[in-house]
């Protein structure tokens, strides 16, 4: 233990302590200053890419001051300990009605607030199989190869929640011209096995909304030729938010009858910080009875089914904080400002004359690939994806999923707090990395091109001949203002 009284007052960076290596796999003997640790710590941060810059995450990197302030005190509380946070699981069930309201649920709220959608998800997925199980014993038909229809555009959660617990996954593929599922695509993979349909509001890779009413009908059909019980639940993580507000006559909730679950992030467009999401049921028969623990700590029935236990009351009391500043104008005021900044963001990346645009305007998302001329240079998205990290951005470039592979698209999610002078910053240092690109692609020829092979098939390039190749490359450079040194 520090306890010298210069050293305690000494500054930060001249502390003994700090020259100490930060702990890695070991539990350090002593202790040290809380300034000095949280100096230390507090570096290594700086490493970190910048929230703000994050155009790859879906998840909100800015909440008012007012919040932040709720969340700190909510940090205190244990959430799940509701007979000694009795008002938090008030509002935790205000949350839950509210959000079942929202999705026009015909019957008794019944839901619950999950760590984000994947949780949502399992638990849904869950639900789902006990109730295809529970209906298949009871006819006296074996229960032992449950599956599950969805797009091969699924987030990798669906995945999980299929290992997790046992079910076959059952992918229709998608194509480079439409990256979603179609009632079409999903009808030949179903079958007295399948337990449910996935339908997604807001695809992971271009924002997309799957025509969830097409789908519905479908099954119904299904159904009622089979004598089935096909339900579907709607992955909302991203569209639960904005469809509601911006495309309120769009039928694609608890309006539709075979929608029996709704997940939905509210720490993506329901702009809560990391990790909040919801699961929602269309009526409280829809989540079997022996999945719910019931509890009486508040003097009446309180029902329980999550996947995990302690957890604090932050993200809870935030949403709900969202919820009353906001209200449904506050959404929809801030979801149509991202929405035209991501059209703004459209027209600058078409008017580069490099990029294609993949998305459909669904969302505030802006999904593009290189045009079919670009296509054919010796650079990709990935290698603009990597340029632009040297400048702060964070913008990913991927593969679209299983029948649209040769497909590379770019993502940038508009969040509120990307402005129309980011977009402009954005697209600027998109042309700049597209041109450096070019231009290190030269040299890359003209090394080719001085290349020889001995008789070993040694490869060695000539300096003369690529110094020779360069100047011709090059020549466009040359002028006769001298440049300037710069230090």
């Amino acid at each position: 233990m520090i306890q010298d009284h210069n050293e305690a007052d000494c500054p930060v960076y001249a502390h003994p302590a700090c020259a100490r290596d930060c702990p890695t796999d070991t539990f350090p003997e002593e202790a040290m200053p809380a300034n000095v640790a949280y100096q230390l710590i507090f570096d290594e941060l700086a490493l970190d890419g910048n929230p703000s810059m994050n155009l790859a995450s879906f998840v909100t990197t800015y909440m008012e001051p007012e919040a932040e302030q709720l969340m700190l005190a909510g940090l205190k509380k244990n959430y799940i300990d509701m007979d000694q946070y009795p008002q938090t699981a008030e509002i935790h069930n205000r949350c839950v009605a509210i959000l079942s309201n929202l999705f026009n649920a015909p019957g008794v709220p019944t839901g619950t607030g999950c760590v984000g959608s994947s949780e949502a998800i399992m638990l849904a997925g869950l639900a789902m199989k006990r109730k295809w199980r529970d209906r298949r014993l009871a006819a006296g038909l074996p229960a032992d190869k449950p599956n599950m229809v969805f797009g091969s555009n699924v987030q990798v959660c669906w995945h999980k929640m299929c290992k997790y617990f046992e079910i076959e996954p059952r992918e229709a593929d998608v194509s480079p011209d439409e990256l979603v599922l179609t009632a079409e695509r999903a009808r030949g993979l179903i079958d007295e096995n399948t337990i449910g349909i996935c339908a997604i509001l807001g695809s992971t890779f271009n924002g997309e909304f799957e025509n969830v009413q097409a789908i519905h009908t479908m099954a119904e059909q299904l159904n009622e030729l089979h004598g089935w019980e096909l339900g579907i639940h709607v992955d909302a993580a991203s569209g639960g938010f904005i469809a509601p507000f911006l495309h309120p006559e769009l039928v694609w909730d608890f309006r539709l009858p075979l929608v029996k679950s709704i997940n939905v992030s509210g720490h993506k467009f329901g702009l809560v910080y990391a990790g909040m999401g919801w699961a929602l049921w269309r009526e409280p028969e829809d989540l079997p009875d022996d999945l719910v623990f019931h509890v009486n700590y508040l003097g009446g029935d309180q029902a329980s089914f999550t996947l995990n236990f302690s957890k604090g009351a932050s993200n809870v009391i935030a949403q709900y904080y969202n919820i009353v500043r906001l209200g449904r104008d506050g959404y929809r005021e801030i979801l149509l400002r991202t929405m035209h900044n991501a059209e703004y963001l459209r027209e600058r990346l078409v008017a580069t004359g490099h990029f294609a645009i993949v998305d459909k305007a669904h969302m505030p998302l802006v999904a593009f690939c290189l045009n079919e001329e670009e296509g054919k240079k010796p650079f990709s998205c990935f290698d603009i994806q990597d340029k632009l990290r040297s400048r702060g951005w964070i913008v990913p470039a991927y593969t679209c999923s299983k029948g649209a592979e040769s497909l590379v698209i770019m993502r940038v999610v508009v969040k509120q707090n990307f402005t129309k002078s980011m977009a402009d910053m954005l697209v600027k240092d998109i042309v700049k990395a597209i041109e450096f690109l070019e231009a290190h692609s030269q040299l890359v020829e003209v090394a080719k091109q001085a290349a020889t092979s001995d008789d070993e098939g040694e490869v060695k390039i000539s300096i003369d001949a690529f110094v020779f190749a360069l100047g011709h490359t090059l020549e466009h450079r040359k002028s006769g203002v001298q440049t300037q040194g710069v230090c």
